[in-house]
């Protein structure tokens, strides 16, 4: 009778759609690592390091092969006549506007990391390039290739994955929004059923998959928090002299903790709409601020011969397991973003799907795999592009800075090379706190609905509380890493989140090409002459 008490009352404070199992397997993943970090910190660094040298060592094939093989699996499924079938009834119009929906995919997408590595990566590869001579024209070259490959298809088809079947089950076939009900065609091994039961229902099997799915989200997002702390802590300390340090990015994600918080509580229509609006609007006028103090002509040759060279480069990158031959740099970098599309993808996915309802299959695929890409490579060209300008041709030191005080400086130092160098430094500082919320504020709302069964919280008081303690738990981790290692412990952290959820990502894959094509051929034999067409296939 205890216990039936305890579980009522957190069901009281956190609301009656609870699930419980999943909440607490969770739970028990991540505060162990705010305890041991807020404890140990050297503890928690040292094991962080064994993880990585595990994972990078015996692994990093996988995801070396499996991202690869998402772009193309995506692309087949758009170009085939599933991507005819809409996220949604037939006769459904998109919630969203393009521009509304753009704005929202690209902020939780890429959001903050843009805004760190935009200047950084590149500045990082033309100063060391994994193969050749670094600070020439032809290191320079290398550089965009390398960032555009980082940060193109590979990324947002990771995202699909996860994306594509959360939002055809639950718009096409009124199933709750979690990862396990998209498994729910797939049957078991019959060695594990069991034990684990079956993926659709609250057995042992949906549950594991639930709770890695909450467990990557929150790794995947906790290296992003760090990241915009320690660039707004080096902006801070760049413009105003504030002494730069753990305490310092601490003291930062605590506050926009609390900002994401809040506007998590006010929800998707609403808090995170508006801000993603504002987040692309500041980026644009960010980037047409570049371009006109900057070298437009270099930005513009920069950004078409590196998109040709992305063109010409996709298929041997992609099918490589040491690019460069160069085998140490790829697991430092390529496995490392792969590492964290991946771990992104169940809060991105998810959300891109709840964001997507109306669309076709093709519409969505190909949109979200080309778009924010694209805008991507516009505004690293632009910013990182002025950057090794600036260096190349005018002896600047900006490349030494990053090499002494880390990549975390690179746009700042970048900005002191333009006018209006304080204006800009606080411009920047807010576009990043902006970038910063709306990542983690969408993440915070993913969580919370992986935690009640896909399901809204039918009580708004318990909905607030499960937001606000899922919003403490990133920003609580986000600390103890800082603490544990800076930046390399945050990178450790997305790719240990992400190493099991990449399993789950290839049953996905296979029950929502089951499902759909099953649906596409009782929608031929509905169709006139459909008889014919499949006798004929």
């Amino acid at each position: 009778m205890k216990t039936t008490d305890q579980q009522t009352g957190i069901r009281k404070l956190l609301g009656a759609q609870l699930d419980r199992k999943v909440f607490y397997g969770a739970t028990g993943l991540a505060l162990p690592f705010i305890i041991m970090g807020g404890l140990f910190p050297d503890l928690l660094g040292k094991a962080s390091d064994a993880a990585l040298a595990l994972l990078t060592n015996n692994w990093s094939w996988l995801y070396m092969i499996s991202c690869s093989a998402f772009v193309v699996i995506c692309l087949g499924i758009a170009l085939s006549p599933l991507g005819k079938i809409k996220l949604g009834r037939d006769d459904e119009k998109p919630e969203f506007s393009y521009l509304s929906w753009f704005a929202m995919l690209f902020s939780a997408g890429m959001g903050i990391g843009l805004i760190f590595w935009g200047v950084g990566e590149p500045m990082y590869h033309f100063m060391g390039p994994p193969t050749g001579k670094g600070g020439t024209p032809e290191s320079a070259r290398l550089a965009f290739n390398i960032f555009f490959f980082h940060w193109g298809f590979h990324a947002w088809a990771t995202y699909i994955v996860v994306g594509l079947p959360i939002a055809y089950f639950q718009f096409r076939k009124g199933q709750p929004a979690t990862v396990s009900t998209c498994l729910q065609g797939l049957k078991t091994p019959g060695f594990l059923s069991k034990i684990m039961g079956p993926f659709s229902s609250s057995g042992l099997g949906a549950n594991i998959v639930n709770i890695l799915a909450i467990w990557a989200t929150i790794m995947g997002v906790v290296t992003s928090l760090g990241m915009g702390a320690l660039q707004i802590d080096s902006g801070l300390a760049h413009s105003l002299g504030i002494p730069s340090g753990p305490t310092t990015s601490a003291i930062i994600i605590v506050v926009i903790t609390a900002l994401f918080i809040i506007s998590a509580l006010t929800g998707v229509s609403k808090g995170i709409k508006v801000l993603s609006l504002l987040n692309v609007s500041l980026m644009v006028i960010l980037l047409l601020f570049f371009f006109a103090f900057g070298p437009f002509g270099y930005l513009v040759k920069t950004f078409f011969q590196a998109l040709s060279d992305y063109a010409v480069n996709l298929i041997p990158l992609s099918t490589s397991f040491e690019l460069y031959d160069n085998p140490g740099w790829t697991k430092s970098w390529t496995v490392f973003y792969w590492a964290w599309w991946v771990a992104w993808a169940p809060f991105v996915g998810a959300f891109i799907a709840r964001i997507s309802r109306g669309r076709s299959i093709r519409e969505f695929i190909l949109v979200v795999m080309i778009a924010p890409p694209l805008f991507s490579y516009i505004f690293c060209t632009g910013l990182g592009g002025t950057a090794v300008f600036t260096d190349l041709f005018h002896n600047g030191n900006i490349g030494e800075v990053i090499s002494k005080s880390g990549v975390e400086v690179a746009l700042f130092e970048t900005l002191r090379h333009l006018p209006m160098y304080g204006l800009l430094v606080l411009f920047t500082n807010v576009l990043i706190a902006s970038f910063f919320i709306t990542s983690a504020d969408s993440a915070t709302f993913v969580i919370s609905r992986f935690s009640t069964g896909g399901v809204k919280t039918t009580d708004p008081k318990a909905r607030k509380r499960l937001i606000v303690f899922w919003g403490m738990v990133l920003g609580g981790l986000a600390i103890v890493l800082i603490y544990s290692g800076g930046l390399k412990a945050l990178q450790t952290a997305s790719i240990a989140g992400a190493f099991p959820f990449i399993f789950i990502m290839y049953l996905l894959l296979a029950s929502v090409i089951k499902d759909m094509i099953k649906e596409r051929k009782k929608t031929l034999v509905s169709e006139p002459h459909g008889e014919a067409v499949l006798n004929e296939s």
